[in-house]
């Protein structure tokens, strides 16, 4: 299917990068925020995923499913970033026609498998406070091998059809993508016939995520509040779960917020300047795979202890190599008058 979407184009097999048209003869400076931004995704969300591994109380769905998220937004980061500063530092601003049709199935792929992640989140909180007697059969049930099924079927069929529909388009015009990636609409935009169905696909993708996740999200977590409000009493039961919805709450708008607004500005026509544009687009990518972390790392106490006991276990076996040759050296001393 791409072999034949790429015979297809008769014009350009190459495309150039030229994000922040505005900052072209200061790109270079770009390097250290984004190369700063790209170390901290790395760092914490790898230090998220070990901690999530190691520590044995924590193997439990709700965990796994932020190890996971955390492993995607590693994934969807280093799809960007890494090439991203080989352009801003060597000015490799190229990519041909396949690569950036690849690209783009893996940035939107990911995306959506995290839009999906924070899905099961909301009805893993849903299950275990409204249905707690049977959050154990449920889980141990063939429900998270569907869910599972669901979300690559449904992830990889919308994006294979967003790919395959912006591979068969004629680039007779610039080849140009305003963007530091192969955003959709970026390269869509380039196409000199008709884009029709690849924006009528373009909002079949926010309809099928944005318009169904948030919403039965939203709806979980309503559903969660109003059964604590009235079953738990005034105290901490009350504040440890609204402090775990709130934490899960604030790692979804960070996701969707920025999200939504980048691809409603691209398919409903609104005005953004090319820098505001391209500033939104790495924004979506990075900011919550920046936040989320800080979020469940900080504000999960589970996880916050699982990290204390990690780091005092590696603390008092450096301790104990440090004494312990101390202790080899004394005890192989010999005493003078013994001689």
């Amino acid at each position: 299917m791409l072999e034949a979407s790429l015979g297809r184009n008769i014009s350009h097999s190459t495309f150039v990068f030229r994000g922040f048209p505005g900052l072209q003869q200061h790109r270079q400076l770009l390097v250290w925020p984004f190369s700063a931004s790209y170390l901290w995704v790395l760092l914490g969300n790898s230090l998220l995923v070990y901690v999530i591994c190691s520590v044995e109380s924590l193997h439990s769905p709700m965990y796994l499913l932020i190890c996971v998220l955390c492993v995607v937004d590693i994934l969807v980061v280093t799809a960007i970033v890494p090439n991203m500063l080989l352009s801003f530092l060597f000015n490799w601003d190229e990519i041909s026609l396949a690569g950036c049709l690849t690209q783009m199935f893996f940035i939107h792929f990911l995306s959506s498998l995290e839009s999906t992640l924070l899905l099961a989140m909301a009805l893993d909180r849903y299950v275990a406070i409204c249905q707690p007697l049977h959050y154990t059969e449920i889980i141990e049930s063939s429900m998270p091998v569907k869910l599972l099924l669901f979300t690559l079927t449904r992830s990889i069929s919308i994006m294979a059809t967003l790919v395959g529909l912006a591979g068969s388009l004629q680039f007779c015009g610039s080849n140009t993508i305003r963007h530091y990636y192969c955003d959709h609409m970026a390269l869509v935009s380039l196409a000199c016939d008709s884009t029709d169905r690849n924006s009528a696909a373009g909002l079949a993708v926010i309809i099928f995520f944005v318009g169904m996740d948030i919403p039965l999200i939203f709806l979980s977590y309503m559903k969660i509040l109003s059964i604590v409000l009235r079953a738990a009493p005034a105290g901490e039961d009350r504040w440890k779960a609204f402090h775990t919805c709130g934490t899960h709450l604030m790692a979804m708008m960070c996701f969707y917020l920025v999200g939504s607004v980048t691809f409603l500005s691209h398919n409903l026509n609104i005005p953004l300047s090319t820098d505001a544009n391209t500033g939104m687009g790495l924004m979506y990518i990075l900011f919550p795979a920046m936040v989320n972390p800080v979020i469940y790392g900080v504000r999960t106490k589970e996880i916050r202890n699982g990290f204390y006991k990690i780091f005092k276990l590696k603390a008092k076996k450096i301790m104990a190599a440090e004494v312990s040759p101390a202790q080899d050296g004394q005890t192989g001393q010999k005493d003078p008058q013994m001689c």
